[in-house]
């Protein structure tokens, strides 16, 4: 059997498995992963990542951004799977934005990796739905962000 039939036979097979939002997720984080790069050139990447959402997913990740920024700045800002996301000084994500745009949701989701401390009990939430930022679901990120990092 040929390189090119085998190709398309192993193409075939994953047909509909992974949408094209999920692939090129994949392909981000394989070229984050490939890019060694400094702290600020991560930071910029996040803010480009940022930037180029549509409003209103953009303001939020902003003022996310900025909360984060403000009370854990221990965590460094970088990209995971194409979207902000924010490291502690070992690189593991601590919590991510990820914009409602990217996978056609109805809204963006604001969450947390296993390296976080929100640890409480048998169960607890390490995801958010977010469909817009009060000052009282600003205080909750607030009260998650700092705990995360403690």
């Amino acid at each position: 059997m040929s390189q090119a039939k085998s190709t398309t036979k192993s193409s075939k097979a994953h047909e509909g498995l992974l949408s094209a939002e999920e692939i090129a997720a994949m392909k981000e984080t394989l070229k984050e992963r490939k890019a060694a790069v400094s702290k600020e050139e991560a930071e910029n990447a996040a803010l480009e990542a940022i930037a180029a959402m549509l409003e209103p997913d953009r303001s939020m990740a902003k003022r996310i951004h900025a909360i984060i920024k403000e009370n854990a700045p221990a965590l460094a800002a970088k990209t995971w799977y194409g979207m902000p996301a924010y490291a502690n000084d070992d690189g593991k994500v601590i919590c991510f934005f990820q914009t409602g745009q990217k996978f056609k949701s109805r809204y963006c989701t604001f969450g947390f990796n296993d390296s976080a401390h929100l640890d409480d009990g048998g169960m607890w939430p390490v995801a958010f739905a977010l469909k817009e930022l009060t000052p009282a679901i600003e205080a909750k990120i607030i009260a998650l962000v700092k705990k995360s990092v403690s």
